[in-house]
């Protein structure tokens, strides 16, 4: 009967399309992934992925065999991970995908501090400010800053408004003067903020006025990080998350701009595959997680 790990091994493989990939994701050698799938398909007598110099794919038997013990492998998972919660023990592993800018500066206490109370879990983190499919990518649970989602596949719920403002270096107002209203804001000197590094269009609006501009005909990136760093620069104004740009607040080195002038409200959203029952680990690492960004340090 295959071993139940060379199974597990195989079918990471066969998810990362690379046996290396496979050996880091599982802290693996890659000699090690190999020899598990070898010794996988000796015991079967099939061969179940094609290896070439730059992919590794599934054979039609490979294909038939994943699709029949995948299911079973999350069902023996669910199983453990049951008995281990009725003994009030949270382990597994929980794999997250969330923001670049978000996971830098939020999620390291916060993975730091569930792990102190729950040891025996897990984390895996993958960073990027790109919205991405949770379930082809395999993860547990997704963050984002966002509108409410359109995707009717996946679960979600908010979590918390993120507050937005406009800022610039002091030395940007001193040479451009301080604006009073979005009328007074150069396009070309509004740094865009864009998953896709397009110029994005900001909406404004103050007492029932509205205004709407360009921002990102000059200079715009896809992370908020390096946005605040080019407005900071006095490359122009911005307009980003106050998590992002808090500290140069303080510090001075930017200011609020056209405070009276609000952006449309985004959300911290927590995404999930569509699970029949959240489990156990992933339920309190997003309770853990709520309580931290809603109380210890609210974005």
């Amino acid at each position: 009967m295959p071993d139940l790990i060379d199974i597990r091994i195989f079918l990471e493989v066969a998810r990362q399309r690379s046996f290396v990939a496979a050996a880091r994701q599982l802290s693996l050698t890659p000699p090690t992934v190999t020899r598990a799938v070898g010794a996988l398909e000796e015991r079967l007598g099939v061969q179940l992925l094609l290896r070439t110099t730059r992919l590794v794919t599934l054979t039609s038997a490979g294909a038939v065999y994943a699709a029949r013990v995948a299911p079973l492998v999350k069902e023996f998972d669910l199983a453990a991970e049951e008995l281990r919660e009725q003994q009030g023990e949270t382990s597994g592993l929980i794999r997250l995908n969330a923001p670049l800018s978000l996971g830098q500066q939020i999620l390291p206490d916060v993975m730091t501090g569930f792990r102190v109370e729950h040891p025996n879990a897990a984390i895996s983190l993958t960073l990027t400010d790109q919205f991405i499919d949770i379930v082809a990518g395999g993860f547990d649970l997704a963050i984002r800053i966002s509108t409410p989602p359109s995707d009717k596949s996946t679960i979600w719920r908010k979590i918390c408004p993120v507050r937005r403002l406009l800022v610039a270096a002091p030395g940007y107002i001193a040479r451009f003067g301080k604006p009073e209203t979005p009328d007074d804001l150069d396009p070309a000197r509004c740094i865009g903020f864009d998953a896709e590094a397009l110029a994005e269009t900001w909406e404004l609006s103050s007492g029932g006025k509205a205004r709407r501009l360009r921002a990102g005909q000059a200079l715009v990136g896809n992370n908020g990080d390096l946005v605040a760093r080019l407005a900071e620069n006095g490359q122009g104004v911005a307009l980003l998350p106050h998590f992002i740009v808090e500290d140069a607040l303080k510090e001075e080195r930017l200011v609020q701009v056209l405070p009276d002038w609000e952006p449309p409200q985004l959300w911290l959203t927590l995404y999930y595959p569509p699970y029949d029952r959240l489990p156990g680990r992933v339920a309190r690492f997003s309770g853990f997680f709520e309580d931290y960004v809603t109380r210890v340090r609210p974005v």
